[in-house]
Parts: structure tokens; C-alpha cells; sequence
């Protein structure tokens, strides 16, 4: 029988309890474990993380051997490498949020598939009651222009008539369910669960690198999501400026509060520059002929009015 020895160790720096040799990020420390309310049974809370803005350089400088250098010449290659989109040194940093959300909300969200996800399970374990009612403030109508978005104001009437449907809704749905569970009938959860709605709570615990969170952030911030998710992208967008602020001020900078131009529409503002003579309405004229689509083209003049082409 072979005599196994015991295997030693290299000697670490540090070898204290409570400290450390990982990077720290003191604005993520700052939201550990801390709940930020979204909706009204929801919640994002910052479980863990791994990495800081220094992690980003130090991926980034590992090709040629260097590590951090001036505080200066560290946020102009964070923001060289989301300028020019070079985004695997930001797959380096990760975080892991606890979230609770409605179902509806959830399977917008699964769509960003790179992530790692452990959901709340109606097989193993009773549904809560607890329904998404949105604050009257956000019901609004179909809109006439965008088949999934919401358009003008309802009536204070349409409004009240809407959260009582709801609210009846919710209570048939939640006594259906326990009456499935209980002694008399006795069914499975997994086949009781199947009739209450999508505005029924879930929670999960999520975990996504940073380069695929400012990507669901990017999208989920933007005015066009719907509101519910919205508010969760507002809340990790709190934690992430704080946890890596040179990171979250490039993406600010260079995705945010930027925008892309097509070549037909760098083609027709380059016409624009040298016909000063042409008026709005003239523009619109032109702008929808050329590019042939109503949306396309109420867009590309949506960006020739915050590039100040047009006067008030």
C-alpha cells in the first residue's frame, strides 16, 4: 500500500482569517447583501463578485507582461478596450445577484442566455402568494406605432377597472391552487402550478461576466423595454457604477448615451452638410424616400435632431 504524503502548500502572503489576496472592489463591498426594492414584491441583491476595474487591466496587459500601471493610463485602456468593443478582458469580472421578479419579467430576461441561472422551483416547493399589480402611474394603451409597447394615458376609470380585474383574478387563481394541493385532491404541485399567471413571483440566483451584463444592461435600460424590466436594469446599474466605475463610465460614454449610424444615413447627413437650404419638412421628405421605411426613417430623424441639424 502506497504511503500518500501530505501535500504542502506554497507559503501565501497573507494568512489571517479574514483577509484576503483577491482583488476588492469597495464599491461593490458596498452592495453586498444589501436589497435594493424593484417593483412590488421583487428585489436585486449582490451576492458575490470576483474582480474590480484592475482586474479588466491586468487580463488586458497579461499578452506583453505588464500589470497596472498609472491610475491615468489604467482608465484610458479601460476605455480604449470599450471603445473599440475589444470586450474579453471584461469577461474577467463577474458578479452574482439574488433576484426576485415576476414570471413575465423572467423569461424577457432568460433571453440573455450567457448567464448562469438557478431558479425558485414550482415542483419542489409551493408557489407564494405574491402577484405583480402595477402602480396605476404606468397603465397605459396599445401603441398605435410599436406592436409591444404601451402609448397614451388610460382613463382613471380604465385604470381602476383594470387593477380590480386583476386583483379578482389573483385570488381565483391562488384558491384554485391551494384547493389542487390540498387533502381533498390532493394533485402535484408540478400540475397544480399551471394555472396561476405570468405575474406570478419567481426568484433565482444569477450569475453573468461583466462584458454580458452591460450587454443586458445596454438593452434593458434603453427607453423602448418595457418599464418592469427596466427597473431591475436600473438597480444592477447601481451596483455595477459603484463595483467597477471606470468600466460602467465607458459603457456610459461609448453605449449608453452613443449612437450608430447606418452608411445610407452617413451618406444623406454628409448631403445634409452641404445643402444648409433644406428645411425639416423637406428632410423628412427625403430621408423617407431614400430609405423606403416609415420606422427607419422616424429614427434616422430622431438622430438628426439630437446631432442639433434642426432648430426649435
Amino acid at each position: 500500500m502506497e504511503n500518500h504524503q501530505e501535500e504542502v502548500l506554497p507559503e501565501r502572503i497573507v494568512e489571517e482569517k479574514n483577509e484576503t489576496l483577491r482583488p476588492i472592489s469597495s464599491g461593490a463591498e458596498k452592495w453586498l447583501y444589501r436589497k435594493i426594492k424593484c417593483l412590488d414584491h421583487g428585489f436585486v441583491i449582490l451576492k458575490d463578485y470576483m474582480g474590480n476595474d484592475e482586474s479588466i487591466i491586468q487580463a488586458a496587459r497579461v499578452s506583453y507582461g505588464k500589470g497596472t500601471k498609472k491610475v491615468s493610463e489604467d482608465t484610458g485602456l479601460i476605455r480604449y478596450l470599450r471603445r473599440h468593443l475589444h470586450t474579453t478582458p471584461s469577461e474577467m469580472v463577474e458578479f452574482k445577484f439574488h433576484c426576485k421578479m415576476p414570471i413575465f419579467v423572467a423569461r424577457q430576461w432568460i433571453r440573455h442566455r450567457t448567464a448562469s441561472v438557478n431558479e425558485y422551483s414550482g415542483r419542489y416547493s409551493e408557489m407564494k402568494n405574491e402577484f405583480y399589480l402595477p402602480d396605476q402611474e404606468v397603465l397605459r394603451g396599445q401603441s398605435q406605432t410599436n406592436k409591444q409597447g404601451r402609448g397614451d394615458d388610460l382613463t382613471p376609470a380604465g385604470k381602476d377597472r383594470a387593477i380590480k380585474l386583476w386583483n379578482d383574478g389573483y385570488d381565483r387563481a391562488f384558491a384554485t391552487y391551494e384547493e389542487l394541493l390540498g387533502d381533498e385532491i390532493g394533485l402535484a404541485k408540478e400540475l397544480a402550478r399551471i394555472g396561476l399567471p405570468l405575474s406570478t413571483y419567481t426568484e433565482w440566483y444569477w450569475k453573468i461576466d461583466l462584458h454580458n451584463l452591460m450587454h443586458f444592461l445596454a438593452l434593458r435600460l434603453d427607453s423602448h423595454a418595457q418599464h418592469e424590466i427596466q427597473v431591475f436594469g436600473q438597480a444592477m446599474a447601481r451596483i455595477i457604477k459603484d463595483a467597477v466605475p471606470i468600466s460602467y463610465k465607458a459603457f456610459e460614454d461609448y453605449t449608453l448615451t452613443a449612437m450608430r449610424l447606418s452608411g445610407p444615413e452617413i451618406k444623406f447627413i454628409r448631403m445634409l452638410t452641404a445643402d444648409s437650404n433644406m428645411n425639416r419638412e423637406g428632410v423628412e421628405k427625403n430621408i423617407l424616400e431614400r430609405l423606403g421605411n416609415k420606422r427607419e426613417a422616424e429614427e434616422f430623424l430622431s438622430k438628426l435632431e439630437k446631432l442639433g441639424f434642426f432648430q426649435d
